[in-house]
């Protein structure tokens, strides 16, 4: 399989908008991701992960221009993206009906749901750029098992990926995830980001 250095920003990207799915270091673990807008890529992370179909993958983007363009963000989520992102939250929102017609195994499940986080390295915001597009990002194993420590396992476990990116992690302490679906929010898991922290910038008045 081949391996690409983080400075083959022009090849990586070229692969997924190939619709190719590849290995990727982020800030606190390995990832899988693919461009979203692509069905066929989309299908091809399903079958790599073995993922059920009663789970969505989370998406990336670079900013919060870009997270508009596929969530629906009002002024008090505004809120919480520019306090804490780019950041370890992520954010599940209601997408925006025109954004794509598929979210989970192209249709299987229907949703207006997505978890969303901004893109938390470099690299990740450069290849987005590159790519044009945001994308589906999920830790690197099958569905169920530990996440990938090194580019080894990766392989072992993922044979059909179209490649993997070098680079190294830091195993740290999973994201906080805020469903911001309805109009209460809830917090769904507890990480760096503390419940007071969020509630606190949420319930703020509205600039």
């Amino acid at each position: 399989m081949k391996i690409y250095k983080q400075s083959e920003i022009k090849a990586i990207a070229k692969l997924l908008k190939e619709d190719g799915v590849i290995s990727v270091p982020t800030d606190t673990l390995y990832g899988i991701c693919a461009r979203v807008h692509s069905s066929k890529a989309y299908n091809k992370l399903v079958d790599i992960k073995e993922r059920p179909s009663t789970k969505s993958f989370p998406i990336v983007c670079k900013d919060i221009e870009q997270m508009k363009t596929v969530a629906i963000i009002d002024k008090k989520i505004e809120k919480l993206i520019k306090a804490f992102m780019p950041g370890p939250i992520t954010l599940v929102l209601n997408k925006r009906p025109e954004a794509f017609s598929y979210i989970n195994n192209a249709g299987i499940r229907e949703t207006n749901q997505l978890a969303v986080r901004m893109v938390p390295s470099n690299f990740l915001r450069r290849l987005i750029e590159e790519v044009g597009s945001p994308l589906f990002l999920t830790s690197a194993n099958k569905s169920g098992e530990t996440p990938c420590k090194d580019l080894e396992e990766i392989e072992k476990m993922c044979p059909a990926l179209d490649g993997m990116v070098e680079g190294e992690v830091t195993f740290g302490e999973a994201s906080t995830i805020v469903d911001c679906t309805s109009s209460e929010i809830k917090v769904q898991r507890l990480g760096p980001i503390s419940e007071e922290q969020i509630m606190e910038i949420y319930h703020s008045d509205v600039k």
